[in-house]
């Protein structure tokens, strides 16, 4: 055989994979665990939630990301967040809060620079282990009987100096806004995203559960609530939790949307465009799809 043959093939090969090898490394990859089923149609809709990002996802930033969705729960398989530049967890927390029985797993993620978004019911773990947990990972946690779970229209206080804002319009959303989080002594290293301020009717606990009201709650009337927050750790990993998406449809909402999928992309150290992560707003068809639970008829 022709030496000259060999040695060309020989080549070509190592310039195809090394071609390759450079793609991949260019390849940001997130990925998504989504809790069980839960609260009935339209609300705490992890599948759907995480299914849909996932699209917007892929939309605004095409082969630029890979992305995985773990749905029902957490990932059985052992290895399941390898080379994952983000981890996002929508699901339900509290005790039952997978991440509490999966600490070091996550952990070993966080050590080597992973990022972690922490969604709605998925930033309230239990005081102890996890709560320092999220503290160190995210910047803070949602603590029961420190924190509040109320029902209400958050009006926007987008912080426009950080990049997760870029391109998000002020939105006027309602939803099961968190506020009153268990951030680190001082809130050291925690930068607000999204502020807003409640109502009395907010802080009453009316709509909270366990029912308020709660003295400190009531008393901070007129205070500002941080109810998105992101750190950038000391081990070059990034930090976001975020306290609304209780409702899917709000995902329908194109400053809300944005504000998410901005923040996904800041998690995995993407660096976001001047307008935002720009996508089509999602219609009624779309939001219904992959939710668990079947849609009740209208009333004729």
């Amino acid at each position: 055989m022709n030496i000259n043959f060999i040695l060309c093939s020989f080549i070509a090969t190592i310039s195809f994979f090394s071609h390759n090898l450079v793609h991949a490394n260019d390849v940001t990859k997130i990925v998504f665990v989504a809790g069980n089923r839960s609260h009935g149609w339209g609300a705490h809709e992890f599948n759907a939630g995480c299914m849909l990002m996932e699209s917007h996802l892929k939309e605004a930033l095409g082969e630029k990301v890979e992305t995985v969705v773990y749905k029902n729960g957490w990932p059985k398989n052992q290895d399941p967040f390898v080379d994952a530049d983000a981890i996002v967890l929508f699901m339900d927390g509290g005790g039952g809060h997978p991440i509490n029985r999966n600490l070091e797993q996550v952990k070993k993620e966080i050590d080597r620079g992973c990022g972690l978004m922490c969604m709605h019911y998925a930033v309230e773990v239990p005081v102890g282990n996890s709560g320092k947990a999220l503290q160190n990972w995210i910047g803070g946690y949602y603590e029961t009987g420190w924190s509040i779970n109320p029902h209400w229209i958050a009006e926007s206080k987008l912080n426009r100096k950080h990049p997760i804002t870029l391109g998000v319009q002020d939105f006027k959303v309602k939803d099961e806004w968190y506020f009153n989080m268990r951030f680190r002594q001082g809130k050291e290293g925690v930068t607000s995203v999204l502020d807003a301020v409640p109502d009395d009717n907010a802080r009453s606990g009316r709509s909270s559960w366990p029912r308020g009201p709660k003295k400190h709650i009531v008393e901070a009337s007129g205070r500002a609530e941080t109810l998105c927050w992101s750190v950038e750790r000391n081990d070059g990993g990034r930090g976001v939790g975020f306290t609304g998406a209780h409702f899917h449809y709000n995902f329908g909402n194109d400053g809300f949307r944005k504000l998410v999928l901005n923040a996904v992309a800041w998690t995995a150290g993407l660096e976001i465009p001047k307008n935002g992560l720009v996508t089509h707003r999602p219609d009624e068809v779309e939001l219904d799809a992959n939710q668990d639970f079947k849609k009740p008829e209208k009333k004729k």
